[in-house]
């Protein structure tokens, strides 16, 4: 997943707003979201690059009981990735089919972290947000706010990050819907040059990669997702997929009641 924007504690019905895109190449087999019949309580999309259902993580999901998580790989060039033996994918899997305390889990994941390449993960348990990342230190306990991740750290200027997190603000100030929601993520339109993010990777690279939504021959933009999770811990779960033309396909839709 490359570009979630989320709003916390900053709405009075919503503790937890999150819009968010995962980008990922057209070929790399994934089922959408769904119960797993492994873990019936999580609720979230799966890799199945691993024909071995305990190696297959996910970028987000969601468990029956409120307990959230997400994923997003850090753009790195000059990374050994010899070291890195494990999938990402499974930070977010592991805590979602665990019932491990987040602060417990989080402090984990920061031990082990030199097992992964780059990511950050965001971990929602009992109405608190933690961010951790193996590009930092230590783990965050966030502060109300609007926050946006892409492939950089935490809120970096990156063109996507803003423009979204503007939209999202904006959004706040109206009636909290979905679809509304839902089209923040569309925008298509790349980034001027001199405003892209400079990771290493050539300019027409940086060009491809800056909007909220990304199309190519390859890769991009394959899910768009909306999260809320409202005041008396009813969750509502939107995820619409699309195909490698940039056209929608099929929509899964979760109504989660747990006041």
């Amino acid at each position: 997943m490359c570009l979630i924007v989320f709003a916390y504690k900053t709405h009075p019905d919503f503790p937890l707003i999150v819009v968010a895109n995962r980008d990922e190449f057209y070929a790399r087999p994934t089922r959408p979201a769904h119960f797993w019949l492994d873990h019936p309580d999580v609720f979230a999309g799966r890799d199945l690059e691993s024909p071995e259902p305990d190696k297959q993580g996910t970028w987000m999901g969601i468990t029956r009981s409120g307990r959230f998580a997400a994923v997003t790989n850090f753009r790195e060039l000059d990374f050994n990735e010899a070291t890195a033996k494990r999938s990402r994918g499974e930070l977010t899997a592991n805590f979602l089919c665990s019932a491990t305390p987040v602060l417990e889990y989080v402090t984990t994941v920061q031990q082990q972290a030199g097992n992964y390449k780059g990511f950050n993960l965001l971990l929602w348990e009992n109405q608190r947000l933690f961010y951790a990342s193996n590009r930092m230190e230590q783990h965050q306990v966030l502060q109300p706010g609007i926050y946006g991740l892409s492939n950089g750290a935490l809120d970096s200027l990156w063109p996507k990050v803003l423009h979204a997190k503007q939209q999202l603000s904006a959004q706040l100030q109206q009636s909290v819907h979905t679809e509304h929601l839902l089209t923040l993520l569309m925008n298509r339109e790349p980034a001027a040059d001199d405003e892209l993010p400079r990771t290493g990777i050539d300019i027409g690279s940086e060009r491809l990669l800056s909007p909220c939504f990304i199309q190519s021959d390859s890769y991009g933009t394959r899910a768009s997702t909306v999260l809320l999770v409202h005041k008396n811990r009813d969750i509502t779960f939107l995820e619409q997929n699309w195909n490698a033309s940039g056209q929608a396909e099929e929509r899964q839709f979760l109504k989660l009641r747990n006041s």
